[in-house]
C-alpha cells in the first residue's frame, strides 16, 4: 500500500468498537441467559474469532449489522463441548480468556490459532489454572496447540488465590472466568494495574466484584502499600442486558497521533475513557499534544465514553516506564512514532513484554524508527532514541512483520513524511481496524494500491 504525505487532517470520525470490551462483551452474552444486543461491536478478525469460537460451543451469534451483533445466551452452564480445535486465529485475548471459560465450566476443548498466535506463550495462563486445580495441557514449548481437559481437580491444597508474576488483563480476566463457576471466592493479586473491562462487565451484570483501589485511579497505584488486587464471588446466573461497546481507544490513539503529527484540528467520537486504558493519553499530553474531553458518559458496559478533540502542539519526548508500561503495552509503538518527532530523547524501559505480542514490537517498532532517520538503542526490555524534532522525514519502506499495531504505527509515520511511502503486508490491520484507511480518508489522507483486506468484513450467522 502507498500512503501519501498529509496535507491537513481535519474532521470529526469514529473508530470501530473496543476490540478488549467486544471479546468480553460475546463471551459473558454468551453464557448469560437471555438474549444480548451488542451495539458498535468491534469488527476487526480477532473479534470474530470470538464471535466463531462461541459458535463452535453451542451459541447462537448473529451479526445484525456490521458493528451489531445478536448473541442467544445458553447460561453458565450450557456450554458445548465442540467436534473439531477451535481456531483462535490471531487472537491471543480469544484463547486465554476461553482457556479460563472452559476450565470453569468443565467443557473439553482444544485451542489452536494461527502460526503468529501458535508461537506466543500460554503457560501464562495454564499455570496459573493448573494451581486452581483445572486441567489444561499446553505443547512442550509452553505454546498452542492448549487442551482443556475433564473435570478440576478438587482438595484441600486447591488455591482461590492466584498471584500473577505479570499484570496482564487476559490472564487476570482468564482466572476471574474460571471462577465463576467456582463454590469459594476467587481472589487475583497482580503485580501492577492492568485493564478491568472484565471486572467493569461483570458488574453491569450484577456479579459481586472488588477491586481495590489501585483500578480506580491507576495514576496513584504506586501510593497503595498493598498490591492491586481484585475478588470474584461467584453468581448463580447471569443476566442478560444490553451491550454499548466505546470506541475503541488503542485505535483512537492512531488518529490522535496522527493528527499531532499534521498539526492538525480532528475531533473522534464515543472514545472509551476507562481509566485503565487512557493511560497512552495522559503520555501523548505530557509530550505536548493538546487533547480534551467533551460529551462524558457511562455505557451499559460499564465503560465510561467520550469525544475526544485533539489539537496540535510542539512535542517533547518522554520516558515510559514500570507501573505505566501496562496501561499502555499495546501504544507504544505509535507513542514512539510520536517519540521520533519530538525534542529530547526519548526512552521505553520495562516493557519486555513487548516482545511476546503478535511480532516483537520492540524490534519492529525499532525498525520503523530507523527507516525515519533516527538512531535507536535497543535493550531487551525497550528502546531509546533521540526525537528528530521539527525535521520530518522522507518516505520510506515498511514491512510489519503480520502485526496489526506495526502497521498502523507504520502507516501514521507514512502521513507525516515528505514524500509517499510504501507499506508492504499492510492487511493484517484487519485485524483489528479494517476501516482504517476508510477513515483516515474521511480527514483529507490519501492512499494507493490499498488492499483488500483493508475494507469493513462480512458477518457470521
Amino acid at each position: 500500500m502507498i500512503v501519501h504525505p498529509a496535507d491537513g487532517l481535519a474532521g470529526t470520525v469514529r473508530v470501530p468498537g473496543d476490540k478488549s470490551v467486544t471479546h468480553r462483551a460475546v463471551m459473558l452474552a454468551s453464557i448469560a441467559t437471555g438474549v444480548t444486543e451488542i451495539t458498535n461491536a468491534g469488527t476487526g478478525a480477532d473479534n470474530r474469532s470470538t464471535m466463531s469460537a462461541m459458535a463452535a460451543l453451542g451459541v447462537p451469534v448473529h451479526h445484525d449489522t456490521a458493528d451489531q451483533v445478536t448473541v442467544e445466551g445458553v447460561g453458565l452452564r450450557g456450554l458445548a463441548a465442540p467436534d473439531a480445535p477451535i481456531d483462535c486465529g490471531n487472537s491471543g485475548t480469544t484463547t486465554r480468556l476461553l482457556a479460563g471459560l472452559l476450565a470453569g465450566a468443565n467443557v473439553e476443548a482444544e485451542l489452536i490459532g494461527d502460526a503468529s498466535l501458535s508461537s506466543r506463550p500460554m503457560r501464562r495462563v495454564s499455570d496459573p489454572l493448573g494451581d486452581l486445580g483445572y486441567v489444561v495441557h499446553t505443547s512442550d514449548a509452553g505454546t498452542l496447540p492448549m487442551r482443556v481437559t475433564g473435570a478440576p481437580r478438587t482438595g484441600d491444597d486447591i488455591a482461590v488465590r492466584a498471584v500473577l508474576k505479570t499484570a496482564s488483563a487476559q490472564v487476570k480476566s482468564c482466572i476471574l472466568l474460571s471462577g465463576l463457576y467456582r463454590d469459594t471466592m476467587t481472589e487475583v493479586v497482580e503485580p501492577a494495574v492492568s485493564r478491568d473491562h472484565t471486572e467493569r462487565m461483570l458488574r453491569a451484570l450484577g456479579v459481586r466484584v472488588e477491586s481495590s483501589a489501585h483500578y480506580m485511579d491507576p495514576r496513584r497505584s504506586s501510593e497503595f502499600e498493598t498490591a492491586p488486587t481484585v475478588r470474584l464471588h461467584a453468581p448463580e446466573r447471569l443476566v442478560a442486558r444490553p451491550f454499548e461497546v466505546p470506541g475503541d481507544p488503542s485505535t483512537a490513539a492512531f488518529v490522535v497521533a496522527a493528527a499531532a503529527l499534521a498539526g492538525a484540528s480532528v475531533t473522534i467520537e464515543n472514545v472509551g475513557t476507562n481509566p485503565t486504558r487512557a493511560a497512552w493519553l495522559d503520555v501523548m499530553k505530557r509530550m505536548g499534544v493538546g487533547a480534551s474531553l467533551r460529551r462524558r458518559r457511562m455505557l451499559t458496559t460499564g465503560e465510561p465514553a467520550a469525544d475526544l478533540a485533539v489539537r496540535p502542539g510542539a512535542l517533547t519526548a518522554t520516558t515510559i516506564r514500570g507501573g505505566e508500561v501496562p496501561l499502555v503495552i499495546d501504544e507504544i509503538p505509535i507513542l514512539c512514532v510520536l517519540g521520533a518527532a519530538s525534542t529530547g530523547r526519548f526512552e521505553v524501559h520495562d516493557a519486555r513484554e513487548l516482545r511476546v505480542k503478535e511480532s516483537d514490537r520492540i524490534a519492529e517498532t525499532a525498525r520503523i524508527l530507523e527507516a525515519l532517520g533516527c538512531t535507536v538503542e535497543v535493550r531487551d526490555d525497550g528502546l531509546s532514541f533521540d526525537g528528530l524534532g521539527e525535521a520530518a522525514w522522507d518516505g520510506f519502506e515498511c514491512s510489519p512483520a503480520d502485526d496489526h499495531r506495526i502497521a498502523l504505527s507504520g502507516i501514521v509515520a507514512a502521513l507525516a513524511a515528505r514524500t509517499p511511502s510504501r507499506i508492504h503486508d499492510a492487511e493484517c490491520v484487519a485485524v483489528s481496524w479494517p476501516e482504517c484507511v476508510e477513515t483516515f480518508a474521511a480527514l483529507g489522507a490519501r492512499f494507493d494500491e490499498v488492499p483488500d483486506r483493508m475494507q469493513p468484513v462480512g458477518t457470521i450467522g
